[in-house]
Formats: structure tokens, C-alpha cells, sequence
């Protein structure tokens, strides 16, 4: 019989970080433990405050499953008993790093993947001034991919200052739901002359039906308007590409699935993910395969990350050591 355990952890941050909804200097994650057979599975998820989660409510809802995960509960049987969300995501990634474990075979093979390759990852700067914001991406000018955290007002200021300070760099802008449908109109002209190569969730989750009557020069990204599956059908004519996060999504055999059925749709794929550590990115990597673009830079922004974690060159992720998870 397998036993479910979590534990809620905390890592400081290299420096503060801030998104349109707050600043943060450290990261809090959740951790589920599922042990049977001497093996252990372990998986992890970010709670999000925007969808409702905090650590304790989401160790709450994992340690409620403990039961039915010990009698055997599956993926499939997971997936119809939680909503999508962080608790469920770190169930159902304990549960295939335990099936990988127990077979003595890795998670890409048993998911009837291809073996990963290294992939490229965006490195994220938070919202600051112009100014600092520059400084930031100077620091970070050799990086092939820079995303930007905006918030409205300043923003072309902020992506001009970026835009001189790393000059070869692509740059991806995240609104994170900040934008009015006036502000897109001005910006996004600026924004397509100074190269940005994608924009994410210009405006509100449930009030993004203005873009679907605006040109899209610049591609546009939904992150928080775009969850699992069932999120595809009300993106269609508003949006480009979608942004797959394994929190969101609710675990990798969601977030796998999300991936076929995006492509399917027409639409882009990136991969992203909170802040959190490398237990995290591990399996977000195998659907990074899939993806146009990668946001998988957590580990980066940690003062401490797990010992195994991913070894990272630069902004080139090799996939994870199977003693981390896998």
C-alpha cells in the first residue's frame, strides 16, 4: 500500500521578484511524497494565490487523497477526483516519478515520448524601472531569451531601456492580466518595432474578448486565461500560442495532453512554470519538448535549489537526472 505525505517548503529568492500583482523574496512550494516498496515518487507545485491557493490549502487537498492514493488510486482515477490545480499536479508527478522508480524506467519512456533533448529557457526580470530593468538585462545580454514582467504604465519605457541594454536578445513581455484594451492599442505597434517576439495575457482572464478584434502583429500568449483542455475552445481568434503550466494544468498528464490538443488546435505552445525549484521543472522539461518557447528559469531566480537539480549552462537546461525525478 502506498503512503501519501506532503510538507510545505521554502526557498529564498537571488534577488526580489515582482509581477504585476505583488513582490515576493522567497518562494513557497508544496511537496508530495508517495512511498511503496522502498521507492519514493516525489512531486512539487507552486501555490497560486491567483487561482485561490495558498500552501496550506493545497497540503490540505493532497493529504485528503492520501486514502484513495494508498488504495491504489491512478492517474486516470486522480484526473476525475481533483480539479486541476497545484495539489493535483504534485500527486499525479509523485505518481509517475513512482512508477519510474518501481519500473526502473523513465517517465518519457513510459509516456511513449521521445528522449528529451536540452532545451533553451527563457530568464525572467521582474518588474522595476527602466532603469533597474536595464541593468538587469545587461547583466544578462548573453541570454538568448529574456522575459519581461510589465504592469502598464511605464511599459514601452521599460522594453525601450531593455531593448538598448540587450540589443541580440529576444524578448518575450508578460502583462500578467495588467493592460486595458487602450493600452494594447498604443503599445503593441511600439512593441512589434522594437522585435518582441511574443506577448502573454495582455489583458484580464474573462475580459479578453477585445483581441479578437485587434491585430495580432506580435503573437499573443494566454497564461491565466488558459488552464487544461478545457480551457482551448474559448481561446479560438483571440490568441496565438498558449502557455502550459504543469500547476495549472494540474499535473503532466494534463499538461501532455494540453500540448497535443493545442498543436491540434492551431495554436503555439510555450511551457512555463512558477517560481519554484528544479523538482518542479523536471517534468514541465518533457512537455518543454513540445514547446516553441520555454519559461523554465525557476531554479535560476533561487538563492538554493534541491541537491540533485538540473544542470543548467547558461540558459540550456539538460534534462533531469533521474535521481532528482523521472
Amino acid at each position: 500500500m502506498a503512503e501519501l505525505s506532503a510538507r510545505i517548503e521554502t526557498f529564498p529568492l537571488r534577488r526580489h521578484f515582482t509581477i504585476s500583482r505583488g513582490t515576493k523574496t522567497e518562494t513557497v512550494v508544496v511537496t508530495a511524497m508517495l512511498a511503496e516498496g522502498g521507492f519514493v515518487g516525489r512531486g512539487e507545485c507552486g501555490p497560486n494565490a491567483r487561482y485561490g491557493e495558498t500552501p496550506e490549502s493545497v497540503l490540505a487537498d493532497i493529504r485528503a487523497m492520501a486514502p484513495a492514493v494508498g488504495s491504489g488510486m491512478d492517474r486516470e482515477a486522480l484526473h476525475e477526483a481533483m480539479p486541476a490545480g497545484a495539489a493535483r499536479n504534485a500527486i499525479d508527478c509523485a505518481l509517475w516519478d513512482l512508477e519510474a522508480k518501481r519500473s526502473g524506467t523513465p517517465v518519457w519512456q513510459l509516456a511513449g515520448l521521445a528522449e528529451p533533448e536540452p532545451i533553451v529557457t527563457a530568464f525572467t526580470l521582474s518588474i522595476d524601472t527602466p532603469e533597474a530593468m536595464a541593468a538587469q538585462a545587461a547583466e544578462n545580454a548573453d541570454r538568448p531569451l529574456l522575459k519581461l514582467k510589465l504592469s502598464g504604465e511605464g511599459d514601452l519605457a521599460r522594453v525601450q531601456a531593455i531593448r538598448a541594454a540587450a540589443p541580440e536578445c529576444r524578448l518575450i513581455v508578460d502583462a500578467n492580466e495588467a493592460w486595458q484594451p487602450g493600452e494594447y492599442d498604443r503599445l503593441v505597434p511600439e512593441l512589434d518595432g522594437l522585435g518582441v517576439a511574443l506577448i502573454e495575457q495582455p489583458f484580464p482572464a474573462g475580459e479578453d474578448a477585445p483581441l479578437a478584434d485587434r491585430p495580432r502583429p506580435v503573437p499573443v500568449c494566454a497564461d491565466e486565461s488558459f488552464s487544461d483542455c478545457s480551457s482551448l475552445a474559448a481561446l479560438a481568434g483571440r490568441y496565438d500560442a498558449v502557455n502550459i503550466k504543469l500547476d495549472k494544468a494540474g499535473g503532466l498528464t494534463e499538461a501532455l495532453a494540453a500540448a497535443r490538443a493545442a498543436r491540434a488546435a492551431g495554436l503555439d505552445v510555450m511551457v512555463g512554470c512558477m517560481v519554484a525549484t528544479s523538482l518542479a521543472m523536471a517534468p514541465a522539461m518533457l512537455v518543454a519538448q513540445f514547446a516553441s518557447l520555454a519559461d523554465l528559469d525557476g531554479p535560476l531566480l533561487l538563492s538554493r535549489d534541491r541537491d540533485p537539480g538540473l544542470t543548467v549552462s547558461g540558459s540550456t537546461i539538460a534534462p533531469a537526472p533521474r535521481a532528482l525525478w523521472g
